[in-house]
């Protein structure tokens, strides 16, 4: 969004807005994300929360918008966990539907919430902490699966069973020795992972539509608050813009 570029303007209207003539019901369930997308909404809120507290200390948003946005996503989030959230395909994304429901809430505080940002750059974001989310959640149970065949593999140490190769018999094995490799196989696994979440916990927010914002905002702050690794150098990562001299890390690919 570009410093002449409003808040307001610039969310205001969704995409579909900018015709002329009412869409139709068919284009609308088309094209709306909302099916598949909700499962963002928390992340949505949490890059949300950062952002909010980084205007604040940049001195974009004042100290009452800060609270009034902190009050008003708090209740949305409430709401999304208990099931009460309404969406709406008219609003087409989980986006759009949080940011009116906000401002519905909050006036226009909401509206300035999106100052500094780009639904481009806020998207990305919101995939990247719902990847390192679902990565967390598969290593934990990665961990418990491994831990279950180690206490197999102790159980039947003594086990003796036919290793194979080549679909024929070929050497006596044990049980748990068997067990053991597939635990190998499984820890393999997690280090793939752990690699990926290292790749994945990037921060695009900040690059905006493109190549960044004339507004003063501060990335690596954000980065903290969402605590990403670091703050990749622009959503595009063709264009080598730096966006903090501190950060010399490659961009995310």
């Amino acid at each position: 969004m570009s410093q002449a570029e409003t808040p307001a303007t610039a969310s205001s209207t969704a995409w579909s807005g900018r015709f002329s003539e009412p869409v139709s019901e068919r284009v609308k369930r088309y094209t709306a994300s909302i099916p598949f997308d909700w499962r963002l909404a928390p992340f949505d809120i949490q890059g949300s929360l950062a952002h909010a507290a980084m205007l604040h200390q940049v001195g974009v948003l004042s100290a009452q918008d800060l609270a009034d946005i902190q009050r008003g996503l708090g209740e949305i989030l409430a709401d999304f966990e208990a099931g009460r959230f309404t969406w709406n395909l008219d609003d087409e994304d989980i986006h759009f539907n949080i940011e009116r429901a906000l401002t519905r809430k909050v006036g226009d505080a909401g509206k300035r919430l999106h100052t500094g940002r780009s639904r481009n750059d806020q998207v990305a974001t919101d995939v990247r902490l719902w990847l390192r989310d679902a990565i967390d959640q598969i290593l934990e149970l990665n961990i418990l699966a491994r831990r279950a065949l180690i206490d197999l593999a102790e159980q039947h140490a003594a086990t003796v069973m036919p290793g194979f190769t080549h679909l024929q018999a070929a050497q006596p094995v044990t049980f748990g020795h068997h067990m053991l490799a597939w635990q190998e196989m499984l820890t393999r696994d997690h280090e793939r992972l752990i690699d990926c979440r290292r790749r994945v916990n990037r921060l695009p927010l900040g690059a905006a539509a493109l190549a960044g914002t004339s507004f003063p905002i501060d990335r690596e702050f954000v980065a903290r608050e969402l605590a990403s690794r670091a703050s990749a150098r622009t959503r595009w990562m063709r264009c080598r813009i730096a966006i903090s001299p501190s950060n010399s890390s490659p961009p995310a690919r």
